[in-house]
C-alpha cells in the first residue's frame, strides 16, 4: 500500500479561520462476526490541496522491542520524524525495512542497544527483525496534521479541518485496501460509520532483508 501522496478530486475549502472536524467510528467486519481487537490500529487520513499548508512539526518517539514484538505496532507520525528502537530482550534483533523509499538497515544490537531512524519521505513503512521472522510493525508517515488513530471502542475525530470536502483514507493491515470516502469538515456534519472486511485476511509470510526466505526453525526460535 502506498499513502497517497497527490491531489486526485477537487477539493472545496471554507474561508481561512473556519474549521471543522471529520468524525465517527469504523467496524471491522470479522470471520463468525467474533469482537475486533485491533481497531485502534487503524489509521485514517484526509488529502488536502496542495495550496494549503498543514504540515506537523516532526517527533521522536519509541518502539520498544520486548519478547519479540515492536510495541507500538502501528504507529503515525510527521514528514521528517524520528523512531528509536530500544532493545529489551536478552538477545540481538536486526530492525529493518525494504519499503521504498523509506528503506534502512539498523544492524544486529543486543539488550540495552537502541538504534534510531528519520523518515524522510510520506508512505507506509513495513519494520521487519531480520532474525524473527513474526516482528512487525507499521509506520505511517503524513504529509499532514490531518490524521487519527481510533480509540478502541473504533471512534475517531481529525479535528481543526478547514471547513470544505475531502477525500478520507481508513487504512488497517487486515484489510486489502485502503477504504476511501468523500467526506465534509464543519460543525453541522454527522458522524461517519466506516466499514473495513478482514473476513479474508490471512497472514502472508515475508522474506529477510537479503531477500531470503527465513530458516525453516522460524517461530521456534530458542531466542
Amino acid at each position: 500500500m502506498r499513502l497517497a501522496t497527490g491531489i486526485v478530486a477537487l477539493f472545496a475549502v471554507g474561508s481561512a479561520g473556519s474549521v471543522g472536524r471529520v468524525a465517527g467510528r469504523i467496524v471491522i467486519l470479522e470471520k463468525d462476526n467474533k469482537p475486533s481487537p485491533d481497531l485502534s490500529d487503524a489509521v485514517l487520513y484526509l488529502e488536502t490541496p496542495a495550496t494549503v499548508t498543514t504540515a506537523a512539526k516532526p517527533v521522536t518517539v519509541e518502539i520498544a522491542i520486548t519478547d519479540k514484538t515492536y510495541a507500538p505496532h502501528v504507529v503515525v507520525l510527521p514528514l521528517g520524524s524520528t523512531i528509536r528502537f530500544p532493545n529489551h530482550d536478552p538477545f540481538n534483533h536486526n530492525v529493518f525495512s525494504v519499503s521504498e523509499p523509506n528503506s534502512f538497515d539498523l544492524g544486529l544490537y543486543g539488550r540495552g542497544e537502541a538504534k534510531t531512524y528519520t523518515f524522510t519521505h510520506p508512505g507506509l513503512v513495513r519494520v521487519y527483525c531480520n532474525v524473527h521472522p513474526r516482528m512487525v510493525a507499521y509506520v505511517l508517515v503524513m504529509e499532514n496534521r490531518y490524521y487519527a488513530q481510533p480509540a478502541s471502542d473504533g471512534s475517531f475525530a481529525i479535528d481543526n479541518v478547514p471547513t470544505g470536502r475531502y477525500r478520507l483514507h481508513v487504512w488497517h493491515e487486515r484489510i486489502p485496501s485502503e477504504v476511501i470516502k468523500d467526506v465534509a469538515a464543519g460543525s453541522g456534519d454527522g458522524e461517519l460509520q466506516v466499514v473495513l472486511n478482514a473476513r479474508g485476511y490471512k497472514w502472508e509470510p515475508h522474506r529477510n532483508k537479503y531477500g531470503r526466505n527465513y530458516p525453516t526453525n522460524a517461530g521456534r526460535e530458542r531466542y
